[in-house]
Order: C-alpha cells, then structure tokens, then sequence
C-alpha cells in the first residue's frame, strides 16, 4: 500500500491535510447558523409536516407522511420566537418571520380543512 510507504511525520501531515479538507466540505454544506437560517430551517420542517415540501427533496426516498399535528407546533415553535424576541430583532428579521407565519398558517388551514 501506498501508506507504508510514508514516515510517521508524513503519515500526520496527511490526516492533518484530510482532516482540514472534511472540515472545509462540512462548512460548505452547512451554511453559518444565524436567526434567519435558524427560523428557515424551523419552516422547512414545518413545510416537510404539511405534506408541501417538493419530491426532489427527497431524491429516491418517498417524502414522509404529512403530519398536522407536528406541523402546528412547528409553526407554534415559530409563533413563540417571533413573541420572545419582539424588539430585539432587525426589520428584515421581523419581515422574515411576519411572512414565514402567514405562509405556514395559511398552508396549514389549507391542510387542515383537505384533511
């Protein structure tokens, strides 16, 4: 193998370099958690609950079943943070959340009244 080949001191250098490497694909993949992504990621959830969320998110696997309970409390979830952080929030933040609860209390009226 091509391992054997290397002295200790390479051999640490490499898993240093790969170790740097999977951390730099992690950081890609994730973008930095802020209060918008934060709140995004909650009306993904959400959105995933309601049954709305598009097939390709799913690739192969079937999306999963749509479940109004778990979809309320999301959106309860949201409604709480939007109470708790009144006046603390950027106006962009404070748009964000106005029109996520409105999208996802309509979706869920939708649904509910489907159901």
């Amino acid at each position: 193998m091509a391992g054997e080949d290397l002295s200790a001191e390479e051999r640490r250098a490499a898993e240093e370099e790969a170790d740097e490497a999977e951390a730099a694909m992690d950081e890609a993949a994730c973008p930095p958690v802020d209060f918008n992504t934060f709140v995004l990621s909650l009306s993904t959830s959400a959105i995933v609950h309601l049954g709305a969320a598009p097939k390709e998110m799913f690739g192969d696997q079937d999306p999963p079943p749509q479940n109004l309970p778990m979809a309320k409390q999301t959106i309860d979830c949201i409604a709480m943070l939007e109470d708790k952080t009144k006046g603390n929030l950027t106006g962009e933040e404070e748009r964000l959340l106005a029109q996520i609860l409105y999208d996802l209390r309509m979706r869920y009226v939708r649904a509910a009244k489907s159901a």
